[in-house]
């Protein structure tokens, strides 16, 4: 029997959002040394690069308008509490440069940013950077990057490649395998013997 593991999958507006489904994919595959539940959480933004129809009915999705949904009183559930005590590990794919500055600064504006100021230090968090090459090359990114680092983030880098917008450069989220890659040896780096 696989050992099983909470995941949430986390989107930010970056158009590197239109792999979702093919991570969702990717950490389905039963070839996996896991069996992972996941849970996808999005920001607004995000809804701009995929449809809600393209994520499988089994995995559930959270955006703003379900944060106070079933919250009317004193121990009622808070959602980006319960999410993070639930889950074993967060993957931010792709963290936008807006997101990033958002994380690196402590502001908690939306579910996705309430989800990552409520995170459990001690599990595994771990981010894909995906923006423009400008905005990636702008000095304050690696200051950003190296304060999650600080954190104990864990940065799966970008690649350089020709971006949507037509330049080439750094700034492109990693490919999705990468990034299975990466969630992976996370919890293999946890737990060895398994």
């Amino acid at each position: 029997m696989k050992p099983e593991r909470n995941v949430i999958i986390a989107a930010t507006g970056s158009v590197a959002t239109i792999k979702l489904s093919a991570l969702i994919i990717a950490l389905s595959d039963e070839q996996l040394p896991y069996k992972f539940n996941l849970k996808v959480i999005i920001t607004e933004a995000a809804k701009h690069f995929f449809e809600l129809e393209q994520i499988p009915e089994n995995v559930p999705i959270y955006h703003n308008r379900d944060e106070w949904i079933n919250w009317n009183k004193r121990g009622d559930p808070v959602i980006h509490i319960d999410l993070g005590k639930w889950a074993d590990l967060l993957v931010i794919a792709p963290l936008s440069a807006n997101s990033l500055s958002k994380i690196a600064s402590g502001i908690c504006d939306n579910f996705v940013m309430c989800v990552v100021r409520a995170w459990d230090l001690e599990k595994p968090l771990l981010f894909a950077p995906a923006m423009n090459t400008r905005m990636y090359d702008h000095p304050i990114t690696k200051e950003q990057i190296d304060k999650l680092i600080s954190w104990g983030y864990k940065e799966i880098p970008c690649i350089s490649k020709t971006l949507m917008c037509g330049d080439t450069g750094n700034g492109a989220m990693a490919e999705v395998s990468t990034i299975k890659d990466s969630v992976i040896a996370a919890f293999q780096l946890q737990h060895p013997a398994e």
